[in-house]
């Protein structure tokens, strides 16, 4: 509450004086900016797990009867199925480290780049979703400092991954089709879209204005 006190001074000018404090705008509601830190916190960890088996498995386009991957190419042979003469595919057992023998050059020194940039990006999104969620056990300037750092780690993941997405994607544009790129592909997509939607948000979440700012001059009752 505020209280103007006027008084008037010996050469008869008014002094204005200004007792109690001064209004503040509303800061945002503790329990919105904790219910967003969580949820960034939560699709960071779920974006992580995505890259990890994307990354572990390998497999990501299935072209014809040769199955690329980041770590091995394999060969298919077609098998006949003993039900209704159905036919399918299984991987024969001389998949092969040696990426050349796919006969796409620079394949192998290619993919080798797309696997050390992409498993660079998730050795960083897991150093920044460590970095979020040691800011949230911590106060002050040091809480603000491993947040900022941690987006930062988050956000450059998603450059990373991006970078090795498309190094993949421009290695094999000869051979690559929307339904060839197997469901592991489509978990780095996803999780290299979520490293940047979330380090994104969580680099803005700390400029948040106030949901219900204060209107209206404090030097006036």
């Amino acid at each position: 509450m505020l209280i103007h006190v006027d008084q008037i001074s010996s050469d008869n000018s008014v002094v204005s004086l200004q007792v109690g404090a001064v209004p503040r705008g509303k800061s945002t509601p503790l329990f919105l900016d904790l219910f967003c830190r969580s949820l960034i916190i939560l699709c960071t960890f779920l974006s992580v797990i995505l890259s990890s088996i994307a990354v572990c498995d390998g497999h990501w386009l299935l072209a014809g009867r040769r199955m690329f991957g980041l770590w091995y190419f394999c060969s298919l042979e077609e098998q006949q199925g003993s039900v209704l003469g159905s036919q399918s595919f299984k991987a024969s057992s001389n998949c092969t480290r040696h990426l050349e023998e796919a006969g796409v050059d620079g394949l192998g020194v290619g993919l080798a780049v797309c696997r050390s940039v992409i498993t660079l990006a998730l050795v960083s999104a897991i150093f920044g979703l460590e970095l979020l969620v040691m800011s949230q056990a911590s106060e002050g300037r040091d809480s603000s400092q491993r947040w900022t750092l941690g987006a930062r780690l988050v956000l450059l993941a998603g450059v990373m991954a991006a970078g090795g997405v498309a190094i993949f994607v421009l290695l094999l544009g000869a051979f690559a089709t929307l339904l060839g790129f197997t469901l592991t592909f489509w978990c780095q997509f996803t999780a290299t879209f979520l490293f940047f939607l979330n380090g994104m948000a969580a680099r803005h979440i700390q400029y948040i204005e106030p949901l219900l700012p204060f209107s209206g001059h404090p030097d006036k009752l």
